[in-house]
């Protein structure tokens, strides 16, 4: 019989002359796959902000986008999909290889009994239920498929966890660091590691063509790279480890002989008929997590391969699914029973053996939801088994589906379960300011926030100055990283920070990684009597000052200290180091349930810690009247307890000879001499304790107008630290209200840092805490930002 004459088009040449020369770009693939590439980024992206009220993963969008690209073949033309696979696998090749270097296999080691026994409950009741359904389709829509590597595919694909999926549903809903935070990634590590081997296994067996005796070489082979790799790499990796101190730049050759051992472990098992992502996968796992070379890898690669290669992944597998393919009652019906197997393999197995594990039954309900995840991996898993013509495209649609309905479900159903413990009532511990009337002899608790290294300095400074004599009371200070999650956050770096969390600063092992920052905080603790307890806070912008808040609030604290989204540029001025700093701030303020301070650093100590024996400093605390300024004086009353700090207290009185002019003063007589027999003793209170050493300076200034008042300062601020309520009281102070540039600074504050008064001094705006701010507090972190126009000008 003739065969029918086919029209077989040529290979597409790299690069076009251009539309002039009478090309057309998409017949070219350099043109085309650019095209293609700009395309699936901007739906990704669009996507994925849709879905953001939903708090669903990136990987989300990624898969729906990757589910509707029918109408887009005249982008993605059957001649180009080889140049789009190619770079997709490739992406995906160093993908794996991420993943892998987020499972330390030292803390596998260290996986505690009831993390191993979930993890196997989590795997074993969805495998045995995965086999099961297996023989249902092949029964049914998947005949003729080889047994083997069927049976074991689908018990791979019901018992996956989406391991980086998981980390940042949980960083999302706050529990990485929580009790079932923990347990979860622990057990989806565990189960990480084991379904990696039995996809291994999977693929093993799909290859066997000609001969079981093939299976069982391809086995060996890959079992002997494993075994040459884990001698092998290792010890290179930590040698280039030891050479990338924290802190510095990763030398380059480094990072290419890594990239280049990745794409060659990949090459090797792709040889041996497993495939490629296995050996990129088996050498990240086996590089060592300590130091900073991991972390600075995860950098190089992340943001290209994720941001770039992965959603070309989810289009070329989009590509090859057909989902109309799920026809009819039989189709949908056996939908139903693989998604119901999945998620009930999944949640029974967890919830059962968390329950025997003594675990209350939301802890254990949330437990299983989370370990339910599936998501990218799942799609991985199942990209290789239709590649290896184990899932028909049926198959392959229904599974997918699976997928994206399991991840889909996660987060809302967690929510709805599961309700973590909340913080103590505010009943629960009465001292939520820095001033109590009397003595007072149980511990003195403060909470400080540091976003990096540079806040470290003058933050330990400044817990050294506030420890007082240390005979009375005891300070214990809460330090709190706050760790910004976005995008391109990976697992990693959360999971260790958080594995970290709640833990002394002084390490049990002596070779273990010296973090700056451990090692700045378990010095001066070493040095001093103060007790520091270290937290990690890893969230949103949006949502980072609920972890302050709930922070400071279930350890007790009387103070928070943030640090001021400004920092110091080399010529004094002030330069904003991030904006979105500035409305956590607010938010703090707003929301706090203590006395806060925002701390603006110029250097307090200079850059390094400074010794209890070479303290000497001069405060000064700036004294108008009202609540705030009295929580600004008794902190300053604290600190003047240490023997290396002078203390000068101004107090500013408005001459009451003089009229106020135009000033509108919202305060009626009574409540002002009411207010200002309480400054006076405030003040009286502080004379008794502080004045009698001579050490301590208290001067009164009567002035006439904000003006004078200014000039004053100036006068003052050569010292080492100003202290100043946010919202002061008064007459005085409502004269120098004006638009300023950060209104939640309050007057004081902000002219201190508008650059008119020349210091080098640190400001501390205290905030004294009340169940309600009085209106001026309220109405000033609720002004937009306005450009400082000057109006303190009085040369």
């Amino acid at each position: 019989m003739a065969s029918k004459n086919t029209t077989c088009l040529p290979p597409m040449k790299a690069t076009s002359e251009g539309v002039f020369q009478g090309n057309n770009p998409l017949h070219y693939a350099l043109p085309l796959v650019i095209l293609q590439i700009c395309l699936v980024l901007v739906l990704t992206r669009v996507l994925a902000y849709l879905l953001k009220p939903l708090r669903q993963p990136r990987v989300i969008a990624e898969i729906i986008v990757s589910r509707n690209t029918d109408y887009l073949h005249a982008v993605f033309p059957a001649r180009s999909l080889p140049v789009l696979d190619t770079l997709a696998n490739l992406g995906l090749l160093f993908f794996l290889f991420l993943v892998g270097l987020e499972l330390d296999l030292k803390s596998l080691r260290r996986t505690g009994k009831k993390a191993l026994a979930i993890a196997v409950a989590g795997i074993s009741l969805p495998f045995i239920l995965g086999t099961g359904v297996s023989f249902i389709l092949r029964g049914t829509i998947a005949k003729g498929v080889s047994q083997g590597p069927f049976i074991v595919f689908m018990g791979v694909a019901m018992s996956i966890t989406a391991f980086p999926v998981l980390a940042r549903i949980l960083a999302e809903l706050k529990l990485l660091t929580t009790d079932v935070g923990k347990m979860a990634m622990s057990a989806a590590a565990v189960n990480d590691v084991a379904a990696w081997v039995l996809l291994a296994l999977a693929v093993a067996l799909s290859g066997t063509g000609r001969s079981p005796l093939v299976a069982l070489w391809v086995f060996l082979s890959g079992s002997a790279f494993i075994v040459l790799c884990s001698f092998a790499v290792p010890p290179i990796f930590k040698w280039m480890s030891q050479r990338c101190p924290d802190g510095e730049p990763v030398d380059e050759l480094y990072v290419c002989a890594t990239l280049g051992m990745v794409l060659a472990a990949g090459f090797v098992t792709d040889t041996i008929g497993i495939h490629a992502l296995f050996g990129a996968f088996v050498v990240g796992v086996l590089i060592p997590k300590e130091g900073a070379f991991a972390g600075a890898l995860v950098e190089k690669v992340e943001d290209l391969v994720s941001g770039l290669f992965l959603p070309l992944y989810f289009v070329s597998s989009g590509l090859k699914t057909n989902v109309a393919s799920i026809k009819g009652l039989q189709s949908w019906g056996l939908l139903v029973l693989v998604i119901f197997t999945a998620c009930f393999g999944k949640i029974a197995g967890t919830v059962g053996v968390t329950m025997l594990c003594k675990v209350p039954f939301s802890e254990a309900l949330a437990l299983g939801l989370l370990m339910n995840t599936k998501g990218l991996v799942e799609l991985i898993v199942l990209n290789i088994g239709k590649d290896r013509g184990v899932l028909n495209d049926q198959t392959f649609a229904i599974l997918v589906l699976m997928a994206l309905v399991t991840t889909f479900i996660t987060t809302p159903s967690v929510v709805a379960v599961y309700k973590p413990a909340k913080a103590p009532a505010k009943s629960e511990y009465k001292h939520r300011t820095v001033y109590r009337k009397g003595s007072s002899t149980s511990p003195f608790r403060m909470f400080f926030t540091f976003h990096g290294i540079r806040n470290l300095p003058t933050m330990i400074n400044l817990i050294e100055a506030s420890r007082g004599t240390g005979k009375k009371e005891t300070l214990t200070v809460h330090a709190m990283h706050l760790m910004e999650l976005t995008e391109r956050s990976s697992a990693i770096l959360m999971v260790h920070k958080a594995r970290k969390n709640g833990l002394p600063f002084w390490r049990k092992d002596p070779n273990a990684d010296s973090d700056q920052m451990v090692v700045a905080f378990e010095t001066f603790q070493q040095l001093s009597k103060v007790t520091i307890r270290p937290t990690t806070a890893i969230s949103a912008i949006s949502s980072m000052h609920e972890d302050i808040c709930n922070g400071a609030e279930s350890k007790k604290a009387a103070m928070i200290i943030l640090p001021f989204h400004k920092h110091q540029r080399l010529d004094g001025l002030l330069e904003t180091t991030r904006a979105e700093y500035r409305h956590v701030n607010r938010k703090v303020l707003e929301h706090a349930p203590c006395s806060v301070s925002i701390l603006v650093d110029r250097g307090l100590g200079g850059s390094s810690h400074v010794s209890a024996s070479n303290v000497d400093s001069l405060i000064t605390v700036l004294f108008f009247g009202g609540h705030d300024d009295h929580e600004a004086l008794a902190y300053g009353a604290r600190m003047a307890e240490h023997p290396g700090i002078n203390l000068v207290v101004v107090r500013f009185i408005l001459d009451g000879n003089v009229k106020s002019g135009s000033v509108s003063v919202e305060i009626d007589e009574p409540g002002t001499i009411e207010a200002r027999s309480m400054d006076d003793d405030v003040i009286e209170e502080f004379k008794e304790k502080l004045m009698k050493d001579g050490t301590n300076k208290y001067i009164e200034r009567v002035v006439r107008d904000a003006y004078e008042a200014i000039e004053i300062i100036r006068e003052h601020s050569r010292c080492n630290m100003i202290l100043v309520g946010r919202m002061p009281e008064g007459e005085l102070v409502a004269s120098m209200r004006r638009k300023s540039e950060c209104p939640e600074m309050g007057p004081v504050g902000n002219l201190l840092i508008s650059g008119k008064i020349m210091t080098t001094a640190s400001v501390l705006v205290v905030q004294q805490y009340h169940t309600q701010l009085s209106m001026h507090s309220l109405a000033s972190l609720k002004e937009d930002e306005t450009t400082d126009q000057g109006e303190y000008d009085s040369n």
